[in-house]
């Protein structure tokens, strides 16, 4: 095995564990759909990439929303009579349901736990729970724990602010040779959860590296910002723009060790729908494809139907499909370096496919050339793969007439599209391609 072997098999192991180092860094920050837990989460991305970090003021009419009151938390606790801590937010941010407002008091075990989340079926896990929209109190604790809790007085505080401020989300525009933008977007809202969503996050950071690296054809938008408000936010303050969108993906839960699991767009047969299922295909790797649905991330809101954009949601394990999902057991133990490394991989593959997927016209149309002649039979990629080539080679001349690009070919032949790909290139340096202008 040369030298080049060697790094080329060792740096993508090497990219997961970096990514794996990013997710720890961000791992105890506690964030939300506002405050300074964003803040601080963009911070350390744009240690990364340079990332713009842009801020709404709350009261702002986005669509039919309104940007809320910004949330922030120093601390919180539950104590017993004896002064013990039973529940400390310093010891873990699930511990308070996000955008609690503001207590201290003394209560009853009875009004503790009707303000009490646990998980019964899971007695040691701690529940993530939310109240962004209507103004609440309360305490996130394993079962087990509140269980145990003896009748009696309790001390509860939640050192919390809910006040006008902003919202806060980031985004990197890497731009290319078109106009033509492929949107990578992932939400940054939730705290101290891996899988859900550092794990996007992660991915979404190196991609962008990667490509900073890279010539493309397209230009890249890299959005990260809180779920749901953020990404309606975007669209109300793009609106204008948004048709420069051409494909695009939301990543959530990709760093767990379940296969790949896509949802379509909302077109259902757009050309990233196309481009992930080609590559997932072309993986010989279990996953597994579903259509839209109007329920799961940021990619509902991108395909809603005043937009219609063709985005579909790239994960693993889906949203609600794990045990661990929203508790405190999608923690740093749940993803592996080699699965981010595989989501990282696939979703570079992807999109290659969308910067190579071009349509070309046969120069020699009537009849097929003599292959042999100029060298092309027995010498496209040397004696490995040879023959699949020359398959592939026939299959590109007889429909490139204009009509068919190379992810139709690999499609209809049924040959993966970088063999397809790595034969255009010997038609096209044989002048016997022409490739035509991108729509």
């Amino acid at each position: 095995m040369t030298r080049n072997t060697v790094q080329r098999a060792t740096a993508p192991q090497a990219v997961g564990h970096e990514m794996c180092q990013l997710i720890s860094e961000l791992y105890p920050i506690c964030r939300s759909i506002t405050g300074d837990g964003v803040r601080q989460t963009l911070k350390i991305l744009q240690q990364h990439i340079p990332l713009t970090v842009r801020e709404v003021p709350s009261g702002a009419q986005v669509f039919d929303w309104t940007i809320p009151k910004e949330w922030n938390i120093k601390n919180a606790y539950v104590k017993n009579s004896q002064g013990d801590k039973i529940v400390d937010f310093r010891k873990c941010n699930l511990h308070v349901l996000n955008y609690s407002v503001p207590i201290h008091k003394k209560i009853s075990l009875e009004e503790l736990k009707a303000h009490a989340f646990t998980l019964p079926e899971q007695p040691d896990w701690i529940p993530y729970r939310t109240s962004y929209y209507k103004e609440d109190w309360g305490f996130c604790l394993s079962h087990k724990v509140l269980a145990s809790l003896a009748e009696g007085e309790y001390e509860v505080c939640i050192d919390s602010t809910l006040r006008d401020g902003y919202l806060t989300y980031g985004e990197y525009f890497l731009e290319g040779q078109a106009q033509d933008e492929i949107l990578i977007s992932t939400h940054v809202c939730h705290p101290s959860l891996a899988n859900d969503n550092l794990s996007g996050i992660a991915v979404a950071v190196f991609l962008a590296k990667h490509l900073s690296r890279r010539s493309s054809t397209y230009s890249y938008r890299f959005l990260f910002t809180p779920g749901t408000i953020g990404s309606i936010t975007w669209l109300s303050l793009n609106e204008a723009r948004a048709d420069r969108i051409k494909h695009g993906l939301t990543l959530a839960c990709v760093g767990d060790s379940g296969p790949i699991n896509y949802k379509k767009s909302r077109r259902g047969d757009a050309e990233i729908d196309r481009a992930v299922l080609q590559v997932l295909k072309d993986s010989g790797e279990p996953f597994e494809v579903n259509d839209f649905s109007p329920y799961g991330y940021d990619e509902r809101q991108f395909c809603s139907p005043g937009f219609n954009l063709p985005v579909g949601c790239f994960m693993r394990t889906p949203h609600g499909t794990f045990p661990e999902y929203h508790t405190s057991a999608d923690n740093l133990d749940l993803i592996r370096p080699d699965c981010l490394n595989d989501s990282f991989s696939k979703c570079s593959s992807i999109l290659q496919i969308l910067e190579n997927n071009r349509t070309y016209l046969n120069l020699n149309p009537k009849c097929e050339p003599q292959l042999g002649k100029r060298g092309l039979y027995g010498s496209v990629g040397g004696t490995t793969g040879g023959k699949a080539r020359e398959l592939a080679m026939l299959w590109v001349l007889n429909l490139s007439d204009g009509h068919y690009s190379l992810l139709d070919i690999a499609e209809k032949s049924a040959i993966s599209f970088e063999i397809i790909k790595s034969a255009a290139d010997a038609l096209l340096q044989n002048q016997l391609l022409e490739a035509l202008p991108r729509d």
